[in-house]
């Protein structure tokens, strides 16, 4: 039986947009989600997590640099990892910052070139959802 892994269509393409952008270079992008029962969705459980933010990868880029720390995404937040793969390459690989969801992407950066892993490999049924994430106070 192959799990169910959910995305919202904005960040979908924000993701594919960031990586088709800094082609030939590859990119990673910490990912968070939102349980569905805070979002406007009803066919799904309220605990089903939705992948449904990204944390920029160059915040806090200066403090790394110096000190070495990632301040740039909160610690324990992230729920999964994107990453792109300019090879052409659509699976994990051992280079990959994996975490429980890995979603990677290939050219032509479209979303038939996106698909989602678990920490293992295998891979995922990814359903993109229609709908807005809630809006968060900085």
């Amino acid at each position: 039986m192959t799990k169910q892994c959910y995305a919202t269509a904005g960040l979908v393409e924000y993701l594919l947009d960031h990586a088709r952008e800094r082609e030939p270079q590859s990119v990673t992008v910490s990912l968070a989600v939102t349980p569905a029962g805070e979002l406007d969705v009803t066919d799904l459980p309220e605990k089903t997590p939705v992948f449904t933010h990204f944390y920029v990868p160059e915040a806090g880029g200066s403090v790394n640099a110096v000190f070495g720390m990632d301040l740039g995404t909160p610690a324990g937040q992230t729920k999964g990892r994107f990453v792109s793969h300019p090879n052409g390459n659509l699976d994990v690989s051992k280079t990959d910052d994996l975490h429980a969801v890995v979603f990677v992407a290939i050219p032509p950066w479209d979303r038939e070139s996106l698909a989602a892993f678990d920490r293992s490999g295998r891979r995922l049924t990814l359903e993109v959802l229609d709908i807005e994430p809630p809006e968060e106070l900085l």
